[in-house]
């Protein structure tokens, strides 16, 4: 009996109305963590409303809706979050990155180059810009910074795509080297965690 009861208190307890945005939050990272990108949105607009001038809202239903795949949605948040707090380094790459997925490569390089500029530049960054050159047909530039992920760390999805890079750059045997080493056992799958969402 102790433990129906227990089960449900905890059950009633984690379908509880939230107090605050930043439970929401949590919750909503739980979510995008679990790949229930919509369950995600839901709380983040639920934090939103009850605290319209949470940065750390809007930066994560961004997050989720560029994971969800609304590009248009999440290029907006980035916008408010970074008119909002222009010093918010978090939010550049991912906001670059959700400009490239609809295709505006041009704005996601200028958005790139501000954060490398800056000084503020992290592997993401540059797997992010190198994204951007490959797109745009500019191979040397694009292996340029996969190289510079690769010697901050090594993972096999920076490989694979500086694999890619050489190949269209016309570097064959480079190519077939960085594909070869990708398969490495000892070397992790992706840059990061967030990776293995899509």
């Amino acid at each position: 009996m102790k433990k129906i009861l227990l089960l449900s208190c905890l059950f009633l307890t984690a379908c509880a109305t939230l107090k605050t945005s930043n439970e929401y939050i949590l919750r909503g990272n739980g979510y995008v963590k679990d790949g229930k990108q919509q369950a995600a949105i839901d709380c983040f607009n639920k934090a939103v409303v009850l605290n319209p001038s949470n940065m750390d809202a809007y930066e994560a239903r961004a997050a989720a809706y560029f994971f969800n795949g609304q590009y248009d949605l999440a290029v907006a948040d980035f916008e408010r979050v970074l008119n909002k707090d222009p010093y918010r380094v978090s939010a550049y790459t991912a906001y670059a990155s959700a400009l490239a997925a609809r295709g505006d490569f041009a704005d996601a390089l200028k958005v790139l180059d501000l954060v490398d500029r800056l000084g503020t530049a992290k592997p993401e960054t540059y797997f992010a810009r190198a994204g951007v050159h490959y797109m745009l047909g500019q191979y040397n530039l694009a292996v340029a910074d996969y190289t510079r992920v690769l010697q901050e760390r090594v993972s096999a999805d920076v490989l694979n795509a500086r694999g890619n890079a050489y190949a269209k750059w016309g570097k064959k045997e480079l190519a077939q080297r960085d594909y070869e080493k990708a398969k490495t056992a000892n070397i992790p799958q992706y840059l990061n965690a967030y990776a293995e969402l899509k």
